[in-house]
């Protein structure tokens, strides 16, 4: 495989773990920023309809230079899935929330719970009452991502992160696992699922499920 990135256009650090390095991969990856798709721009209840043509633009682009699959830098592109993988020749995985129609008893975890709406779950293929926490406004992470800033500071995210699975948690004990719709979480995946004893996936191991392959 060699994979595809349609990433965001944005500056904020991108760790080990997170889709946007390429040492997270051990297969062949190549990336293409879209111009202007800023994190306020896709993260809303609705992604500004004016960036779906470059998002495809860039796609085409990626598979003119060889690559086998496309998948995103954002989780909120779920809401493109279709449109995506009707105009490129190659799959499409634009989300990590497509994982929660084979994860029955997932919660999920996200960047903005605000704005996480009905019809990103529906895009999924997942319940409408599949439970949701994320980051809250406050927190260091949030701004990092939100301001697009150029510093991060990785063990306080780390903390923020483990929080909103706790508060996950506290709001749904019953889950059996946890999906990342955002995939800056990636790098504290393992923190995470160690501190809740749930397992915990993000796109990069949706990349990696049989059914989308």
């Amino acid at each position: 495989m060699r994979l595809g990135v349609l990433m965001l256009d944005t500056r904020f650090p991108r760790l080990a773990g997170d889709i946007g390095n390429a040492a997270t991969f051990s297969c062949d990856v190549d990336y293409e920023v879209v111009p202007r798709a800023t994190v306020a721009r896709l993260v809303a209840a609705e992604p500004d309809a004016a960036l779906l043509g470059p998002f495809v633009d860039a796609g085409r682009r990626l598979v003119a230079r060889g690559c086998t699959r496309i998948t995103t830098s954002c989780g909120f592109l779920v809401l493109w899935q279709v449109p995506l993988a009707r105009a490129l020749e190659v799959p499409v995985l634009s989300s990590s929330l497509l994982l929660l129609s084979r994860l029955p008893g997932a919660g999920v975890l996200t960047f903005d719970p605000a704005t996480l709406a009905a019809a990103h779950l529906a895009a999924a293929g997942a319940r409408a009452d599949t439970p949701v926490e994320g980051l809250q406004p406050q927190d260091s992470l949030y701004r990092t991502i939100a301001e697009d800033r150029a510093e991060l500071d990785q063990a306080a995210a780390e903390i923020e992160v483990i929080a909103a699975g706790r508060r996950l948690l506290r709001g749904a004990p019953w889950i059996r696992g946890i999906v990342l719709e955002c995939t800056n979480f990636g790098p504290y995946r393992r923190a995470l699922a160690a501190s809740l004893g749930l397992p915990v996936h993000g796109i990069v191991e949706a990349l990696t499920d049989p059914a989308f392959q």
